[in-house]
């Protein structure tokens, strides 16, 4: 009888497995009818999740059994809806509501009354249903000084170069795009960016744009295009755009990775840990059983939580995940050692060898300084282990420890506000985000100055290098992944054109006024990439020649097009003395007719955040006038 109840019970429970899945479809819109993109829709308590695209429309596979879907959106409040019977469920979401606590009105009227000496020291906290990263204060009234310790590397913009003086940049080719979701974090909670915040190159590089996938040896492609600044007057645009092949997930090398989490206790918001939490178990479901994977944690020391698992073995490394809990002060640097150290006895040959880190960056015992920090790491990454960087929270965020980690690291660096952003990084772009196909890659250009007057690079201020340091093999630089995109722009004055931009210097005495053969062509610069295979410490350079060939701004393409959109709003957001006549409206025009396909909705996302910081910086300046 026993043996036949088993039996029973495991006919039962096979055939709870065997249920099959069903396809929802439908569209999300506001209410005013308008269609929503970038709605994240989701099975909540499970890893199953979908995005809305460019015309609002969705499609998930969720399990028979499924009863209710969540839908959210930044700039939406949370609805969950219950499934019926049919296939179709469309959706209506209504504009974010700011949900103060009961009872802060009437403390704020108080303060407001008793005219206290200090009241510039308190800041309202308020949620909202759709920010964890709000609602992780839950509408307490902080003092500043514990909501303002947020630390970014001062950026100094870089200015216009003389080119008869100056005829050659260099710098380090940067795929890091932390500071474009940082950005949209200030702007959802809605405030305006910290000026240092906003690095442009970051910024542009946070889309996809459609270069051509590199033909020949080199797993880079570069093109160019050459157009009228839409900004200033005269003035031209120089787009670069690389392209790093495209390498498909079935073919990735094994993977040797080590998770370090931060579980301090500043890790406790629901912004930080539990996100932290949700993200990796996205990244959990991409494993393959030949990848393994370790995790560490720290907070007031360090320890290995998971040995080195099978991707296969997914139930045992996400249980590992969800029991952590934050607690503790924050000793960093003995995580980052412990890490590499597991990582190097583990370490496969041909394979992906590389430690994740996520933190806020707030390390606070231990290797503290920057200094300390950038040493120990580029001392780990001669053992050819990379570092990934991924950032969470608000408050006592440290960017400046972040990029440092990453820059150094051979990795790259993002940051994590919500779980689409989850998703864009483990899931859309799993490969680019962890596997390297071509590392310290650098770009140098030397202008005719037959054509250019002088010239400035917009953003990359952080990732500068000296011109003998592009010959340096020793000199680290930035790093590709599968399939990522990298974009730069210079802005160039015309030679024989007056601008009030061009940089007031004496003649040279002892140098030729003209140099030797620059107006014998129809050259307008030499290109120069220096890279170096994953496996390998000896560089290798390929050039060339971009002709003087501009072509209307209308005619150029989308990628063109749409990053320029995204330099003039990074410029307008620094306040920058070289954004022309640039406007929010201007913005506005060239980012809608520049979407392109969109089908995540992260270009609609950007007019939506124009829109949001336009009406932010209005509200500014009526309050200064006022």
């Amino acid at each position: 009888m026993k043996g036949k109840l088993i039996i029973l019970f495991a006919l039962l429970f096979s055939a709870f497995y065997l249920v099959p899945d069903k396809k929802i479809t439908g569209t999300v819109t506001d209410t005013a009818g308008k269609t929503i993109s970038g709605v994240s829709v989701t099975v909540y308590g499970t890893s199953i999740a979908a995005t809305t695209d460019s015309l609002g429309k969705y499609a998930i596979r969720v399990p028979v059994n499924t009863r209710s879907v969540r839908f959210s959106h930044a700039n939406y409040q949370t609805r969950e809806v219950r499934l019926a019977s049919g296939s179709e469920l469309n959706v209506q979401l209504s504009p974010a509501v700011v949900d103060l606590v009961p009872g802060l009105l009437d403390e704020l009227i108080d303060l407001a009354q008793s005219k206290p000496k200090n009241i510039g020291e308190y800041e309202v906290a308020f949620k909202t249903m759709t920010s964890p990263a709000a609602a992780s204060y839950g509408g307490r009234i902080l003092p500043r000084a514990e909501m303002n310790t947020e630390n970014y590397k001062p950026v100094n913009e870089n200015g216009f170069q003389i080119a008869a003086q100056q005829p050659v940049t260099t710098f380090s080719i940067d795929v890091d795009r932390a500071a474009y979701s940082n950005v949209r974090r200030f702007l959802n909670m809605g405030q305006m960016p910290p000026v240092d915040a906003v690095r442009i190159e970051e910024m542009i590089n946070y889309f996809d744009y459609t270069y051509p996938q590199p033909k020949g040896e080199h797993p880079v492609s570069v093109t160019t295009e050459l157009t009228d600044s839409p900004w200033n007057k005269g003035l031209k645009l120089l787009h670069v755009g690389l392209q790093a092949k495209s390498v498909s997930n079935k073919n990735l090398p094994s993977s040797n990775l080590v998770f370090l989490v931060d579980v301090s206790g500043s890790m406790a918001d629901q912004n930080k840990l539990p996100l932290l939490k949700q993200a990796f178990k996205l990244l959990v479901d991409q494993l393959r059983a030949e990848d393994k994977i370790s995790l560490v944690m720290y907070a007031g020391a360090a320890g290995v939580i998971l040995p080195p698992t099978s991707g296969s073995d997914k139930m045992k490394i996400k249980e590992a995940l969800e029991n952590l809990e934050a607690g503790g002060s924050t000793a960093g640097g003995d995580g980052i050692e412990l890490a590499y150290k597991l990582a190097k006895e583990n370490f496969l040959k041909n394979g992906n060898n590389r430690v994740i880190l996520a933190t806020d960056g707030d390390f606070n015992v231990g290797i503290a300084s920057e200094g300390e920090l950038q040493r120990l790491i580029e001392r780990k990454r001669k053992d050819g282990i990379y570092l990934s960087v991924f950032g969470f929270g608000m408050g006592n965020y440290k960017d400046n420890n972040m990029e440092t980690l990453a820059d150094k690291g051979n990795g790259n660096y993002a940051y994590i506000d919500n779980i689409q952003e989850a998703r864009k990084e483990f899931v859309q772009e799993f490969g680019g985000t962890l596997f390297t196909v071509a590392k310290d890659v650098k770009i140098q250009i030397e202008f005719n100055s037959a054509f250019v007057q002088a010239y400035r690079l917009i953003g990359y201020e952080n990732r500068a290098l000296k011109n003998e340091e592009f010959h340096d093999d020793q000199k680290d630089a930035g790093e590709m992944g599968s399939g990522h995109t990298a974009t730069a722009i210079y802005e160039i004055i015309p030679a024989g054109l007056n601008n009030h931009y061009l940089p007031r210097t004496d003649p040279l005495k002892y140098q030729k006024s003209e140099l030797s053969g620059a107006g014998k062509t129809d050259e307008l610069l030499t290109l120069k990439i220096r890279y170096k295979k994953p496996d390998s410490e000896k560089s290798i350079l390929f050039d060339m020649p971009v002709k003087n060939a501009p072509r209307p701004f209308a005619s150029c393409s989308e990628n063109l097009r749409f990053s320029a959109a995204v330099a003039a709003y990074g410029l307008l957001l620094r306040n920058s003395d070289y954004k022309g006549n640039a406007s929010y409206e201007s913005v506005l025009y060239l980012a809608k007719n520049a979407l392109g396909t969109d089908e995540e909705g992260y270009r609609a996302e950007f007019v939506r955040l124009v829109k949001t910081t336009q009406m932010l910086d209005s509200r500014k300046e009526t309050a200064r006038k006022d």
